[in-house]
C-alpha cells in the first residue's frame, strides 16, 4: 500500500488526503490490522481480516470539513507507540490517543500484544516515555497504557460515536507507516455496525469483532490505535483495520474502528480496577510455557521456558496441563483464559498428565509476562 507521509520538520502541518463519499456494495475484501511489524527480525506478517456485506445511505449535505484545521488540532493530542518482543527481536509500531495529561493513552490491543517493552512518544510535546499496560480487552482490541513520568500532555476531546450517521464527514489520523509522523486521511462514515473476522498471520489465531465503525478513509499500517475524529475534531473511533477493495479504482480502501463509546466503556472498567471475563486489569500473569491443544483435552506443554515459573516448578515439555486450581483445562486457549484471572505472584495448583499417563499436581508461582 503506497503511503503519503509528511515531512520530518515538526512545523510542517500534517498531510491530509481527501476521498469522496462512496456507498457500500456487496463486495469481497481482505482487511489488515494496522500495526507495522518492524524489521528487527521479521518482515510483514500482518493479520488478515474478512468482512461481510453491508450498505450505507448518504448523509445530509453539510459544508466541507476544514481538513487542515481539524488535522492541526488533533495531531498534538496523539502519540506514537513502539514495542519490542524479546528475545526474538521483533518490533511493531502503532498509534495512541492521549486521554489524560498524566499519561493515560488509548491504543489497540494488537499493537501491544506480546510486547516486552513499550515506548510512547507524545506528538504534542516530543517527549518519550516508557509505558506499562493498565489493562486490555483483547476481544474488543482495546488497551489502556500509562506513561511513566508524563505531565501536562495535550489531551483529546471525546465525541459521541452513537450520534454518527452514514455520510458524516470524518478524518482518520495516526502513525502511518510507523514513521513517527501522523498522516491524516479524510472521508465519510459508510457503516455503523460492521463485523470482521481476524486471522493473525503471526500465530494464525482468529477472532471476530462486531459493532465496528466503517469509513471510506484510506487508513494505513501504523495507524492502529489512532483516532477517527468528526468535523469538530472530537474522537469518535479507535482505528483498527483497513480493507483493500479490488473493485475500486486507485486501490482505495475502507477503514474500521472501534466506536469511542465502546472503547471508553472498556477504559472506565480498567480504571475501576475490577476485572471481568472480558477485561484484564494490570500486569499479565504467565506460566512461562508454549502450549498446544492436547488430545482429547488439555494443554500440552511444547516448551517450558528456562528460568520462568513453570520451569522453576518442574513442569516439562510433553506434559499435559489438565487443571488450574481444580478448574478443567480443555485447550491451550482455555489455559490462557484461565490465567487471565490471576496476577503475577499468585500461586496456582496445576494438574498434569505425564507422557506415561501418570497424574500429578504441583504448585506454580506465576510470573509476569507480556499482554496476551
Amino acid at each position: 500500500m503506497d503511503s503519503e507521509r509528511p515531512d520530518d520538520d515538526r512545523s510542517t502541518p500534517v498531510r491530509v488526503r481527501r476521498t469522496g463519499a462512496i456507498g457500500r456494495t456487496t463486495i469481497g475484501v481482505v482487511v489488515v490490522l494496522l500495526a507495522v511489524v518492524a524489521a528487527l527480525g521479521l518482515q510483514g506478517g500482518l493479520p488478515h481480516w474478512g468482512i461481510g456485506p453491508g450498505t450505507a445511505s448518504p448523509g445530509p449535505t453539510l459544508p466541507p470539513m476544514n481538513t487542515v484545521a481539524v488535522a492541526a488540532k488533533v495531531e498534538p493530542e496523539l502519540a506514537n507507540v513502539t514495542v519490542s518482543i524479546e528475545p526474538i527481536g521483533l518490533g511493531a509500531a502503532g498509534s495512541g490517543i492521549v486521554l489524560t495529561g498524566d499519561g493515560q493513552v488509548l491504543t489497540s490491543h494488537h499493537v501491544v500484544k506480546g510486547a516486552d517493552v513499550i515506548t510512547v512518544a507524545d506528538i504534542g510535546t516530543g517527549a518519550q516515555y516508557p509505558a506499562t499496560v493498565l489493562g486490555y480487552d483483547s476481544a474488543a482490541d482495546i488497551a489502556l497504557l500509562s506513561l511513566t513520568g508524563a505531565r501536562g500532555l495535550p489531551v483529546v476531546r471525546i465525541g459521541d460515536s452513537d450520534a454518527l450517521e452514514p455520510g458524516d464527514d470524518i478524518m482518520a489520523i495516526g502513525n502511518a507507516g510507523g514513521t513517527g509522523r501522523p498522516t491524516a486521511a479524510s472521508g465519510t462514515v459508510t457503516g455503523l455496525n460492521a463485523s470482521i473476522v481476524a486471522r493473525d498471520a503471526a500465530d494464525l489465531t482468529r477472532k471476530a469483532l462486531s459493532g465496528m465503525l466503517e469509513v471510506d478513509a484510506p487508513v494505513e499500517s501504523g495507524q492502529s490505535g489512532g483516532a477517527v475524529v468528526n468535523r469538530d475534531g472530537a474522537v469518535v473511533g479507535v482505528i483498527t483495520a483497513a480493507s483493500g477493495d479490488p473493485s475500486r479504482s486507485q486501490g482505495q480502501t475502507l477503514g474500521y474502528a472501534v466506536p469511542i463509546d465502546t472503547a471508553m466503556t472498556i477504559v472506565r472498567q480498567i480504571r475501576s480496577g475490577t476485572p471481568t471475563t472480558a477485561v484484564h486489569i494490570g500486569p499479565t500473569a504467565t506460566l512461562g510455557v508454549l502450549a498446544d491443544d492436547a488430545s482429547p483435552r488439555g494443554a500440552r506443554i511444547e516448551v517450558s521456558v528456562y528460568g520462568q515459573a513453570a520451569s522453576d516448578a518442574g513442569l516439562s515439555a510433553g506434559e499435559v496441563i489438565t487443571t488450574v486450581d481444580d478448574h478443567p483445562i480443555a485447550s491451550a486457549k482455555a489455559l490462557s483464559a484461565a490465567l487471565d484471572g490471576y496476577k503475577p505472584g499468585d500461586a496456582v495448583r496445576v494438574g498434569l498428565a505425564g507422557t506415561d499417563g501418570s497424574q500429578r499436581e504441583t504448585t506454580v508461582v506465576l510470573g509476569s509476562g507480556p499482554p496476551r
